[in-house]
């Protein structure tokens, strides 16, 4: 299937309702049988390609923040083609940058590897500029973890993400955890929001797209949490 990754662009910041998104690289230690980069290279028809040209460098960054009026968002949010924390300096680099001149709440949509992909726990350092980490759960099995993610880093990958959640909940950090509609049972559902009470976080479930272009707005951006509800795009890795 092609994903339109021989179309790149240089898409750094793209809109998602009230938020900015960030796309800082196209690196990713997962395969998510769900992602929806497998099946297109674009969020909707308005966006360019989230497959870069290279990896933006903070410069680079700064520029892009002056195509947009700040003002109209209330979130920036670390997601695009990759998993930010596979570009953790630049993250923190443009996080503290957006704090200091646009006063914004941040967030990082990740799969909670990220102390794996650093070699180091990171979680301390993400509470320098981040004020939310939504992290992809994905299941209460880690051997179905396993086979929905394909992490590169093998079994100890679910326990690892568990334990990032923890982390970042001792940390001071507000800690939110998903799944995807579709992809698990209903017992399965119910185990991930017992796990997440246990660990201190919110449980939310998005809803499963795997057609960008389609211009359905309200499937792609709906998500259903524990306790009430959000609106946000489907991370893309």
């Amino acid at each position: 299937m092609d994903t339109g990754r021989s179309r790149r662009s240089q898409t750094v910041l793209y809109q998602v309702g009230h938020s900015l998104y960030v796309n800082l690289t196209n690196k990713c230690p997962c395969a998510c049988t769900f992602c929806i980069r497998r099946n297109a290279d674009h969020v909707y028809e308005e966006t360019e390609s989230l497959w870069l040209n290279h990896e933006p460098d903070l410069t680079e960054v700064k520029a892009a923040f002056a195509h947009w009026d700040m003002t109209k968002f209330q979130e920036l949010v670390f997601c695009g083609y990759g998993e930010p924390t596979e570009a953790l300096d630049l993250l923190l680099q443009t996080a503290r940058y957006a704090k200091e001149q646009f006063g914004i709440r941040t967030r990082i949509n990740t799969n909670g590897l990220g102390n794996l992909i650093n070699g180091r726990q990171i979680e301390k350092e993400l509470l320098e500029a981040i004020d939310t980490v939504s992290i992809s759960l994905n299941t209460s099995d880690s051997e179905q973890y396993n086979s929905i993610v394909r992490p590169r880093f093998g079994r100890q990958s679910w326990q690892a993400m568990v334990n990032f959640a923890k982390n970042c909940v001792a940390a001071g950090l507000e800690v939110v955890m998903t799944t995807v509609s579709t992809t698990i049972s209903a017992e399965d559902e119910a185990a991930c929001a017992e796990l997440c009470r246990t660990i201190g976080a919110r449980y939310r479930i998005r809803t499963y797209s795997s057609a960008p272009g389609d211009r359905n707005v309200p499937e792609q951006l709906s998500e259903n949490t524990v306790g009430g509800h959000d609106a946000d795009i489907q991370r893309a890795c």
